[in-house]
């Protein structure tokens, strides 16, 4: 049954309430197909935990995988049931183009790497549109060169891209996708392909459907009894699937003519490739390559039917010149098309990319200008987009299926054992589809508060999830990634909650149940972290790597190879954080009841006592009066010794400030009397922090009360190093690791043990924590929106009245909300085009500033360049850079301008 929508208000918002009410489900189709299936821990079923070499991109053509699929741009219903995407040949490379190409975490010289060029250009919530963009080089890809170069490279040079191999040059194909949903069950698909070189080229492309292996598996859950088929009748394809139903698919005859042919096989292994992998039948998942590319006719099913179809079609194209693909599936028993095609396709196309228009103009405020509008709206697609249906049941992989994977030794005990309760099988954010094309959960904290200005509903349901009891871990913890689950996290989802729930209404109208639900998982996780990562019982944490990763002297994820243990100021400050906001939750909460107010006072003296502990411990905690800086403290006999590297690990502490308004005290008179005792009874807690300062408007008798790790003489000394420009503050926002230490690095000697700490603005030159852990010295982008955010709750509290020196030494005061200000201004930055008409994040890659059919594509980096601004690490992770989009629409429009610079350089204040 079509749902109708009203003419009245905005279609999309409409589609939004419609799924979230599940009137219709207009959100049960999206881009949830991953863009990289292999090489993933899921699929890992070697006895070493070898997850990179046993399931390479060379076997992903020809071996079905066990726990999800990977496409190119593609689609597919949020179980994964039924995929579509698009593929493509160039008539030179040895391999079809089915899905992007990168290096494995071993072979790159800083880590796994996407080596493609793709784009996120457009989204609606409801993915009712979509719009992506790939570049498909014309001569053969470089795959060869761009593993072998890499390989060379050592960890102090730079990425071998693909824009460096110049295979561009040579010309290459324009593939711009669109997706449209003519109703919830209706998806209209469409790629217009552009020659965009100099010479006539040839281009194959096939419009791929197929359906996820489940039965091979025996996944009962999964519906695949009976197995599902797709077979051909006429000119349109039938497909029957045991919980998806019966579906009808087509392509159109293309714009130049070209009719397509179908081709049938099976999604199953090829055992010729892959013997001792279980498969049935005669024909295999690289059937399609074999048929193109190799030419062997007998490698499709003649019988046409199959599990995977193909429309293909081959155009050869001069240059400039385009050709348009079309295809369509609908649930045939919903709807009825006599018309597949034609002026009503085009018709919906136009529409449903006029109707997101008219949505994002409702979401991105009018007064930014075009360029501010092009960021945000790409930030959000790219959120929109690595969006994936995510399958990983714990205690099944652990123990393999009947007849695969089935008693590997060293597994009981090995990766994951302990999180057996774990049953992953939703639709969740991802923070980058190919390089990270799992979870992580504090990513996805992150990621929800851009989500929860363009879809509300679903920022709420992935933060409810992750604290379900099938996620959450019995003690308490939250499942960090599939790499190791129980890694530990920042404990930013409280925070992350808090936002979301300011986000779902006006003051006193927002939605309480929602933060009521959460608030008592949350107790969970909060407990496991006070009974596990307080080693001694002091309020003071050391909760391990903490996703800081190369920051450090030592890998805090495992034991010191000094002995003893590390006091640190970051997971201290985060657990502050963490009381900061359970302490608004429950105080918000209170008026459900008495026993909220009890938690309120329970947070406020919990925050008291971690406050108290980071600046007083053996008489001066953490902090170090001679610099002005927190740091951590190696704790073995004796007196702990303070490890004077200067990172973000001691900027964490001011970003836990919380403002008290006494209107609420007025109303919750057990939680005020009981901190009015705190007041009378313990002035020693009061003399290193700002313990309940108050402030009120002259004239009014209730004024504001501040919570914060720092007292007011510590946070100017600490924002004195960080707006320091030889030190934290980058033309482009707040550096990981202070600039100081690329003169003055920081050795440590101990036992054996030896180590350095050097500002390195880039990519990391250390193989400590392997991969592309990078953080010596770049920017990163959601710690400096969480200094931006604790900044404006400061000026909340001061006012005027506390001004700093910004820059350090450029003579120019200001108030702390024109700081934060002042750093948004550099974050934009990285985005904007410079005064040589290029965007930091690009580098100085001449396409993306001189050439017009690139100048329009924003990558969101993992994170960016500590001098220059270069976009770093993983180049579409538009999870938590997606935050730009909150710094964007919140600046108000009048352009980001000349940042404020110092005068003096780097090296002078070095």
């Amino acid at each position: 049954m079509t749902h109708t929508l009203p003419a009245t208000e905005l279609v999309e918002t409409a589609r939004l309430a419609a799924s979230a009410s599940r009137v219709a489900n207009w959100q049960r189709w999206g881009p949830y197909l991953s863009e990289r299936q292999w090489g993933t821990v899921r699929e890992d079923y070697s006895e070493n935990q070898d997850a990179w070499n046993y399931f390479p991109h060379d076997h992903a053509r020809s071996r079905a995988y066990r726990w999800g699929e990977d496409g190119l741009l593609g689609i597919c219903d949020r179980q994964c049931r039924l995929c579509f995407a698009f593929a493509f040949w160039n008539e030179r490379d040895p391999i079809l183009k089915e899905r992007l190409f990168g290096l494995t975490g071993p072979e790159g010289n800083h880590g796994e790497d996407v080596k493609e060029c793709y784009y996120y250009l457009d989204s609606s919530p409801t993915h009712a549109y979509m719009h992506g963009l790939y570049k498909y080089p014309q001569q053969r890809f470089p795959y060869e060169n761009l593993v072998t170069e890499s390989r060379r490279r050592n960890r102090i040079d730079t990425e071998h891209e693909l824009l460096d191999t110049g295979i561009f040059d040579a010309g290459y194909f324009d593939c711009d996708i669109h997706y449209a949903k003519a109703a919830p069950n209706d998806i209209l698909a469409q790629c217009t392909v552009t020659n965009r070189g100099s010479e006539t080229a040839t281009i194959h492309v096939l419009q791929q459907w197929w359906y996820r292996n489940t039965w091979i598996w025996g996944c009962d859950y999964d519906g695949c009894t009976p197995r599902p088929a797709i077979r051909r009748e006429g000119d349109r394809l039938l497909a029957q699937h045991a919980t998806l139903g019966n579906w009808e698919m087509a392509c159109d005859v293309a714009s130049d003519g070209t009719a397509p042919l179908y081709l049938f096989t099976e999604n199953e292994t090829n055992p010729h490739r892959h013997p001792g992998v279980p498969t049935y039948g005669a024909h295999f998942k690289d059937a399609f390559h074999r048929r193109i590319v190799e030419g062997q006719t007998a490698a499709v099913n003649p019988a046409e039917q199959g599990t995977k179809v193909a429309g293909w079609t081959a155009h050869t194209l001069a240059q400039g010149q385009q050709v348009v693909l079309r295809s369509r599936m609908w649930d045939s028993t919903e709807t009825s098309l006599p018309r597949v095609f034609g002026v009503d396709f085009d018709n919906c196309l136009q529409q449903r990319k006029q109707e997101t228009d008219t949505f994002y103009a409702s979401k991105i405020p009018p007064k930014l200008n075009d360029r501010e509008q092009l960021i945000a709206r790409q930030a959000y697609a790219g959120l929109l987009w690595t969006k994936q249906f995510y399958h990983y049941v714990v205690e099944d992989w652990l123990e393999g299926d009947s007849d695969y994977g089935k008693q590997i030794p060293g597994r009981t005990f090995g990766r994951n054992s302990d999180w057996r309760h774990l049953f992953n099988r939703d639709v969740i954010s991802m923070p980058d589809k190919w390089e990270y094309p799992w979870y992580a959960a504090w990513d996805l904290a992150f990621h929800m508060l851009p989500m929860a200005r363009i879809d509300l509903n679903f920022a709420k349901s992935q933060l409810l999830l992750f604290l379900r009891e099938w996620y959450l871990h019995p003690n308490g913890e939250l499942p960090a990634y599939e790499w190791a689950l129980s890694d530990v996290n920042p404990p930013v989802h409280a925070w992350a909650c808090w936002n979301v729930y300011l986000a779902s209404g006006t003051p006193g109208c927002c939605d309480k149940e929602f933060l009521a639900r959460v608030f008592q998982k949350l107790l969970l996780n909060f407990t496991w972290w006070v009974n596990r990562k307080d080693p001694f019982g002091n309020h003071v944490f050391s909760g391990g790597f903490l996703g800081l990763d190369n920051i450090g002297v030592f890998d805090r994820s495992k034991p010191l190879p000094t002995g003893g243990s590390l006091l640190q100021a970051d997971a201290t400050a985060w657990m502050a954080f963490f009381c900061g906001n359970m302490l608004k939750i429950s105080m918000e909460l209170a008026e459900k009841g008495n026993a909220y107010a009890d938690m309120a006072s329970k947070f406020l003296e919990h925050y008291l006592a971690i406050a108290h502990a980071i600046n007083t411990m053996h008489g001066t905690g953490l902090w170090d009066e001679q610099d002005g800086f927190y740091y951590d403290h190696l704790d073995g006999e004796g007196q702990p010794q303070p490890l004077k590297v200067r990172s973000l690990v001691g900027l964490i502490p001011l970003c836990a400030p919380v403002v008290i308004d006494e209107r609420d005290l007025a109303r919750l008179p057990d939680f005020a009397k009981r901190m009015e005792w705190f007041l009378d009874h313990r002035p020693d807690v009061a003399q290193r922090m700002s313990y309940l300062e108050r402030t009120c408007p002259e004239g009014q008798t209730l004024g504001q009360r501040l919570l914060a790790v720092p007292n007011e003489d510590r946070l100017r000394r600490m924002l004195r190093v960080m707006l320091d420009e030889g030190e934290f503050l980058s033309p482009y926002g707040i550096r990981s690791l202070s600039a100081y230490h690329e003169a003055h690095p920081f050795r440590f000697q101990a036992d054996g043990y030896n180590t350095e700490i050097r500002y390195v603005p880039g990519e990391s030159d250390t193989y400590m924590f392997g991969g592309n852990s990078n953080w010596r010295g770049p920017i990163w982008l959601p710690i400096n929106y969480l200094i931006v955010e604790s900044l404006r709750t400061y000026y909340q509290f001061y006012g005027d009245n506390l001004q700093v020196e910004c820059p350090t030494g450029s003579g120019t005061m200001m108030n702390l909300n024109q700081v934060a200000d002042e750093i948004e201004k550099r974050l934009i930055r990285l985005f904007e085009f410079n005064d040589q008409g290029q965007r930091a994040c690009h580098g100085t890659e001449p396409r993306y500033s001189a050439d017009g059919d690139w100048q329009d594509l924003v990558l969101f980096y993992e994170y960016f360049h500590g001098d220059n601004g270069r976009g770093l690490g993983a180049a579409h992770q538009t999870g938590w850079t997606a935050l730009v989009a909150n710094l964007v629409a919140d600046w108000g429009g009048e352009g980001v301008g000349e940042v404020n610079f110092c005068t003096q350089t780097r090296e002078a204040s070095v």
